[in-house]
């Protein structure tokens, strides 16, 4: 993210550069704030499919109003956002939500089935199952597998857990902090408290009933991705 500073204009991040930010920030947060009396448990020590879900939680914040205005403004002059243009912004989130999530589920399609085998031909798999969901096959001659770093840094047969933790995520922002406000201590600290402190010394299951109150549901990421539920 490194940007070349001008005299008349300094280094500025895209939005979606600072989305990355607040996703990796989300794991810093799930470290620093863990209260787990053994280390092995502490902060992102949890399960693989529940670990993106501090992550993704913050990534809401970049797409609230309320929290853009305290993040934003003109580099210039310091004035805000227009109205206008925030909520451009703001319904952008909807833009090709399908194809993103199609092309999740390809990549975990293509996870499991290159790790259920004895052997496999990453190209011709990754290929099938493109085809599988987005309906064509992938461009003859390459091979995404082949710079796809996530397969060899801990997430082999496990990148199902992105899509998995969007779930739980959505459930918990829409539930406890869409009406309490994106701003609200006591939302904050319910958040903290049930899911950032224990780490991994609860199941995340059970850390996501302390939170939410009931069991957890799919109905709010699937009213992100535009579904009528």
């Amino acid at each position: 993210y490194q940007r070349r500073v001008r005299a008349d204009k300094p280094a500025l991040l895209t939005h979606g550069e600072v989305e990355t930010y607040f996703h990796e920030f989300g794991h810093a947060m799930h470290q620093i704030c863990s209260q787990a009396e053994h280390a092995l448990f502490a902060g992102t020590s949890v399960e693989r499919d529940f670990v993106e879900a501090p992550s993704q939680m913050l990534e809401n914040w970049c797409w609230e109003p309320e929290s853009l205005k305290l993040m934003s403004g003109h580099y210039k002059d310091g004035s805000a956002i227009p109205e206008e243009l925030l909520a451009k912004l703001v319904a952008s989130k909807a833009a090709n939500v399908a194809t993103t999530t199609c092309r999740q589920l390809v990549f975990g399609m293509f996870d499991q089935d290159i790790h259920t085998r004895e052997s496999a031909d990453t190209a011709a798999c990754f290929s099938a199952a493109h085809e599988k969901v987005m309906g064509n096959p992938a461009p003859a001659g390459t091979n995404f597998a082949a710079q796809f770093g996530h397969m060899a840094g801990g997430y082999d047969a496990q990148y199902y857990g992105y899509m998995w933790s969007e779930v739980y995520s959505d459930d918990m922002f829409q539930t406890v902090f869409k009406d309490a406000g994106v701003l609200s201590q006591e939302a904050g600290l319910k958040y903290r408290t049930c899911i950032l402190q224990p780490g991994g010394s609860i199941d995340a299951f059970d850390m996501l009933r302390n939170m939410l109150g009931r069991e957890p549901n799919s109905e709010a990421f699937f009213k992100a991705k535009g579904f009528a539920v």
